[in-house]
């Protein structure tokens, strides 16, 4: 960060990748689940992303600071990571996309409701409760939109599986604040990866009945290296070079990549109320998590979850 608080160069360069990497993921997700089974995608990619900072971890000591605080650490991964990751899968399976992407992006006002619950009276501010309002109103435009699901009843599942989704990720933030603060992050990270995969490992065996296509082989390939092991590198770096406060920014992107991304490779369709919708949630989140502010407090934007 640079003397008047704006962001380096390299901050810069690394709040581009953050917004691309994180923004793919649902479309390697897309891919993955043709093939491979929510539980087999799951375990995949935490494991193959556990084994990529494996090295890093042993090497600084960090997973053996990490193992313990393990209770924590697994409660962490549970909701950070075993929760999220499977019903991300699964309502890819039904869902655009892109689309999953957007309703992802709704976790800043599911964090402004939980610190509303928690007594956080900055939460209460008329800027951050209008842009709730905002936000939520644009979720219900898109997900009303006509022509965008292939089965009504499957679609309200499958909403329903992302915005707790988003909720899980909202949750996340506390425990790390309140019970792993002092720990380090990659040390976290990975016996957190390693857990959750191991956990999923049986019923990936036992779900998946046919050879995944190479296509899907790859997606979670990319998936598991790419968008976990290195994402979380990418991160770190990024919270050294522009501090926590303002490097959870990027997560404002990540639906525009998904949706750009979903619509170029997976002809994904852009409904009228998607168009009309989109821009009602960024901006509601916007407000919700920042208060309208450029340089947010620290406790008004909570960190970016990874998808």
């Amino acid at each position: 960060m640079n003397a008047q608080g704006g962001f380096t160069r390299k901050g810069w360069i690394l709040f581009a990748v953050m917004a691309f990497v994180w923004g793919i993921t649902y479309l390697f997700i897309k891919e993955a689940v043709h093939s491979i089974t929510p539980p087999a995608v799951v375990a995949g990619r935490t494991l193959l992303g556990g084994l990529v900072l494996l090295p890093f971890a042993l090497r600084s000591g960090a997973l053996k600071a990490a193992w313990k605080h393990w209770p924590w650490v697994l409660a962490f991964g549970l909701v950070e990571m075993a929760g999220p990751f499977l019903l991300l899968s699964h309502a890819e399976t039904q869902l655009p996309s892109g689309l999953t992407g957007l309703l992802v992006a709704t976790v800043p006002l599911f964090a402004v409701i939980i610190a509303l619950l928690r007594g956080d009276r900055t939460a209460l501010a008329p800027v951050r409760l209008g842009g709730l309002l905002l936000g939520f109103v644009g979720v219900a435009v898109v997900v009303a939109g006509p022509g965008l699901f292939p089965s009504e009843s499957a679609s309200v599942v499958a909403i329903g599986e992302i915005l707790l989704t988003a909720v899980l990720y909202a949750i996340a933030p506390f425990i790390i604040a309140q019970k792993l603060s002092d720990v380090p992050s990659i040390g976290t990270i990975t016996l957190a990866l390693f857990a959750i995969g191991l956990g999923y490992l049986p019923a990936a065996l036992l779900t998946q009945h046919e050879m995944p296509t190479l296509r899907s082989g790859i997606s979670l390939v990319l998936l598991g290296v790419i968008c976990t092991a290195v994402a979380f590198v990418a991160f770190f770096a990024l919270i050294r070079e522009v501090g926590p406060v303002r490097a959870p920014l990027f997560t404002y992107v990540n639906p525009i990549v998904a949706i750009v991304l979903g619509t170029i490779f997976l002809a994904e369709p852009i409904t009228p109320g998607l168009l009309i919708g989109f821009p009602l949630v960024i901006v509601g989140c916007w407000f919700a998590g920042t208060g309208g502010r450029l340089r947010p407090r620290k406790e008004t934007l909570p960190p970016p979850q990874m998808p």
